[in-house]
């Protein structure tokens, strides 16, 4: 009886150290989403949990990995609500800290700090199933460290090479390795040299897509470009699917919005059926004219299935309805808006690498959080776009429905 109470206390230690270490990663994305950021508090935060995952026993890694799983996409399932699958919202919950629990299983395997180091630097370039959210340097985007990786790999380094040094006068001296990863700024970024109008709204999920909110949604949309114009903006730029229909099977609407193109240049998102095929889109109207950007990046088990064909049939018909089906473009799209070039991005995929490829300074991107309305989401994901627009030096134009709209830099 003893035995099994000592060995409960110890579990129970694990597990309590387990929560912590996940608390302290994930800490910075809550204190932001409270209205709380400073770069003092997130360093020593972001320190002393990749200090604990260097050094945490073995057993308490896998409760760690599970709780950072959770703490930060715990929110993915309440989409689920609007397929009539809301009893699937905590299993996917539960799913991705098994995920997380997967992806940092690599560190149970050994209790020596440099090599779980150099496996946290090797996982820094992972991403499990296609869903690249779990960016390890994004605790410190708004901190005193770097988010470059060689930053990432001397701040791992500092942590961990103490644990080689047995002399305790030389001990601490890899610490100094922290000057290295210090964040010296990052790449330098400007405002357009347009006057750009970001329109945020706050259409419900459940009520988007409804017959009874398309009048209201689309005389929304005129009542704002009307105004926009008569402020006298360049741009006007509209969130992901602000016309909850398929543009190129509205003529009508598509001549009204060219007319107004002649006094303001109009990025809206919309969708677009082509040869039987679905395709999530940005409309760019500009001087009677427009311009059409495909989708590049899809969302992992919202736009399709990252697994083997057969069971990518399986799940979509049994869970989506046939929905994740939408079809993406080649390459990249940009605008080119009054002289200005401008790089297209939709929802997810401004927060992927391939998007920052090639040579621009402004991005537009465009949103739609309402999916995950009464979440962290729209936090962790205007994380990712700080965290994308320094590291590359890209200003982004982001306007979204519910939350997140904003000029990042």
């Amino acid at each position: 009886m003893g035995t099994i109470t000592v060995m409960n206390k110890k579990y129970l230690n694990y597990l309590l150290l387990g929560f912590t270490t996940a608390l302290l990663f994930s800490s910075f994305i809550y204190l932001q989403h409270f209205g709380f950021i400073n770069k003092f508090v997130n360093t020593i935060l972001g320190l002393l949990a990749f200090g604990l995952l260097l050094y945490i026993p073995k057993k308490a890694i896998l409760f760690s990995g599970f709780f950072i799983g959770l703490f930060w996409f715990y929110w993915v399932g309440y989409s689920f609500e609007y397929q009539g699958l809301g009893f699937m919202t905590p299993i996917i919950g539960f799913a991705f800290g098994l995920l997380y629990l997967l992806f940092f299983l690599p560190l149970y395997f050994t209790d020596k700090a440099y090599i779980r180091a150099l496996l946290l630097f090797g996982l820094s370039f992972l991403a499990p199933l296609d869903w690249n959210w779990m960016q390890l340097e994004l605790p410190f985007v708004d901190s005193y460290i770097g988010i470059q990786k060689y930053q990432f790999a001397a701040l791992l380094a500092a942590l961990s090479l103490p644990s080689l040094i047995e002399n305790k006068y030389y001990r601490y001296t890899p610490l100094l390795l922290l000057l290295v990863a210090l964040n010296y700024g990052y790449k330098e970024q400007e405002n357009a040299p347009l006057k750009i109008k970001l329109v945020t709204t706050d259409i419900k999920q459940d009520l988007k897509w409804t017959p009874q909110a398309l009048k209201p949604t689309v005389d929304m949309i005129f009542t704002e470009i009307k105004k926009a114009q008569q402020e006298g903006y360049d741009l006007i730029i509209f969130p992901e699917s602000v016309f909850p229909l398929y543009m190129n099977r509205n003529p009508a609407l598509l001549r009204t919005l060219l007319k107004a193109s002649h006094g303001i240049t109009i990025v809206a998102g919309a969708l677009l059926s082509e040869n039987s095929k679905h395709y999530n889109v940005t409309y760019m109207f500009q001087n009677g004219e427009y311009k059409i950007a495909k989708k590049l990046v899809l969302v992992p088990f919202g736009e399709y299935i990252p697994l083997p064909k057969f069971a990518q049939k399986i799940i979509n018909e049994t869970f989506f309805g046939g929905a994740s089906d939408f079809i993406t473009a080649k390459e990249p799209t940009d605008f080119l808006i009054k002289g200005v070039k401008f790089r297209n991005a939709i929802c997810y995929e401004a927060t992927t690498e391939r998007l920052y490829q090639g040579d621009f300074k402004y991005m537009i991107a465009m949103s739609n959080n309402a999916w995950f309305a009464d979440s962290i989401e729209p936090t962790l994901q205007n994380l990712l776009l700080k965290y994308y627009a320094r590291k590359y030096g890209v200003t982004i134009y982001h306007s979204a429905n519910y939350k997140g709209s904003g000029v990042i830099k």
